[in-house]
């Protein structure tokens, strides 16, 4: 008897999708994608998908090619016979624009939920970028779960880092900074954030917060431009800090951030929602529990 769920990877997410169908004991099957001349996507399945749980697993970090890709890949699926089609998307995109800040703006989260809401089944992601939404569900009709990576992050801090410090560079990230501390049962504090524009962030630190000789570990949902935790680096470092640590659920790490933060003398570390240089923590066993 055929197994009755399937893992769909791309290549850009290949290693996780590949490990979620081990583990599950899903069969797992690669989409195949190219582009016509006119630079259009092509996109075809090689199995056969009729009466199947079909599990489409891709981070969406540059994700307006993607997008495409996915509506291609879940409308087909369900063509096909698929039982129920589920999108995981480790890294879930369009989730910043939550409100209409200037006149005229397209409140893109809600559009690209939309589109979601009307080709996948449900949805499985992992730490969102919640802002003003309270959950998944004030945008999303089909069936959301929101996974977290505060318990891979804390075990992986346990296991390499000798006492460490939690930083939060700002109030939206101090939620996974206080749960990280908590599990880690160490110190914890959140820094004030004044951002002038999308690459102009100046960063206070409290007054006496004494970090001198301490193993500072600066933790946040996601880096991106790196622009936030680079003023934390730089101000860390000033306090006598003796090891610097950047560690981040998602690492988008666009502009050469990655580069740039490690120029600077911290250590940085991501989880394998987006697979990069330096995603060691491993958050497959807790998105194999959403499908077993």
């Amino acid at each position: 008897m055929g197994k009755k769920r399937v893992v769909v990877g791309f290549a850009d997410s290949r290693n996780l999708a590949r490990a979620v169908a081990k583990r599950s004991r899903s069969e797992y099957t690669e989409a195949e994608l190219k582009d016509f001349p006119d630079k259009e996507s092509y996109l075809r399945y090689k199995t056969d998908l009729k009466g199947k749980r079909v599990y489409i697993l891709r981070s969406l970090n540059d994700p307006n090619r993607k997008i495409v890709e996915l509506l291609l890949a879940a409308y087909t699926a369900k063509e096909l016979g698929a039982k129920k089609v589920i999108l995981i998307a480790p890294y879930l995109c369009y989730m910043r624009q939550d409100k209409r800040f200037k006149p005229g703006e397209a409140i893109s989260s809600k559009i690209i939920a939309r589109l979601f809401n009307a080709c996948f089944d449900e949805l499985i992601t992992v730490d969102p970028h919640l802002h003003r939404y309270k959950s998944l569900n004030d945008i999303f009709i089909i069936k959301s779960k929101k996974l977290t990576a505060v318990q891979p992050i804390a075990d992986f801090i346990k296991k390499n880092i000798k006492t460490p410090f939690i930083l939060g560079p700002d109030m939206e990230s101090y939620q996974w900074a206080r749960k990280v501390a908590s599990s880690l049962k160490c110190g914890v504090d959140v820094l004030k954030k004044h951002r002038y524009g999308s690459e102009t962030v100046r960063i206070k630190i409290k007054e006496g917060l004494d970090l001198k000789d301490k193993g500072v570990v600066i933790v946040d949902d996601v880096i991106s431009t790196g622009h936030t935790v680079m003023e934390v680096v730089k101000d860390v470092k000033a306090l006598g800090a003796k090891k610097i640590y950047c560690v981040c659920t998602h690492g988008v790490f666009a502009e050469d951030s990655l580069r740039k933060i490690r120029r600077l003398g911290a250590s940085v570390y991501s989880t394998n929602t987006i697979e990069n240089a330096v995603s060691e923590i491993d958050v497959t066993e807790m998105i194999t529990k959403e499908i077993k």
